[in-house]
């Protein structure tokens, strides 16, 4: 599997050859599912929180006694059943919504995301970036250069996830440099995760030649 490189100005400079374990998997919607929503629930804060009868205040004695009233029989004005009682299976902040992940299914499953976008031609690998100092004016123009290269047409007209950019290591730079346009996300390599590749519809890779060797080492066991 051969692909071209290109510079920042958008113009084709080299050739690289993408591994199959990585770049050449069928696509599997059910192992994406699965870990994809396994990690969006595992995010949960689980901050919704509700007393049951025995945190709510009041409900020490008794409403009226047991019998001769004539009415139903109650032991606490707190019960669920009762306006300003506790609530019955509410939601509970020490709910626990994380579930397990094996190791080798979330390194698959970013594999089959990143063979279904090289498929789509979703992937453009770039040598460097190079910025100098912060600017966002600079990465509007790489943009726009990345919108010039046949199949990236929309990098420059989508308003929203458009363009996950994938760093060899970390480059504050590039981080700032991307930081003020919100259609884009700056992440090295090595944090790749099936939710960023899911939500952003175009990746690039820099600095193949270091990139693709990272992403082989820890999906490719």
């Amino acid at each position: 599997m051969e692909t071209s490189i290109y510079t920042k100005e958008g113009k084709a400079k080299g050739k690289i050859t993408l591994p199959e374990e990585v770049f050449g998997l069928k696509w599997n919607s059910d192992l994406v599912h699965q870990v994809v929503n396994s990690l969006m629930t595992a995010k949960r804060m689980g901050t919704a929180h509700t007393k049951d009868r025995g945190e709510v205040s009041g409900g020490g004695k008794k409403p009226w006694a047991q019998k001769g009233t004539g009415r139903a029989r109650h032991g606490s004005s707190r019960s669920p059943i009762w306006v300003g009682g506790g609530v019955a299976h509410g939601p509970r902040n020490d709910k626990n919504f994380d579930r397990k992940i094996n190791k080798k299914v979330k390194a698959k499953s970013i594999a089959v995301i990143l063979s279904q976008k090289y498929r789509d031609g979703e992937i453009i690998f770039m040598d460097s970036f190079g910025f100098s100092a912060p600017k966002t004016k600079d990465a509007v123009a790489v943009m726009s250069n990345i919108a010039s290269v046949k199949g990236f047409e929309k990098v420059a007209t989508k308003r929203t996830n458009a363009l996950l950019v994938a760093t060899s290591s970390k480059d504050k730079n590039t981080e700032k440099s991307f930081g003020n346009i919100s259609k884009s996300f700056v992440s090295e390599v090595r944090n790749l995760n099936p939710i960023d590749l899911m939500k952003y519809k175009y990746l690039v890779i820099e600095n193949p030649e270091v990139s693709v060797g990272l992403i082989k080492e820890r999906l490719v066991k």
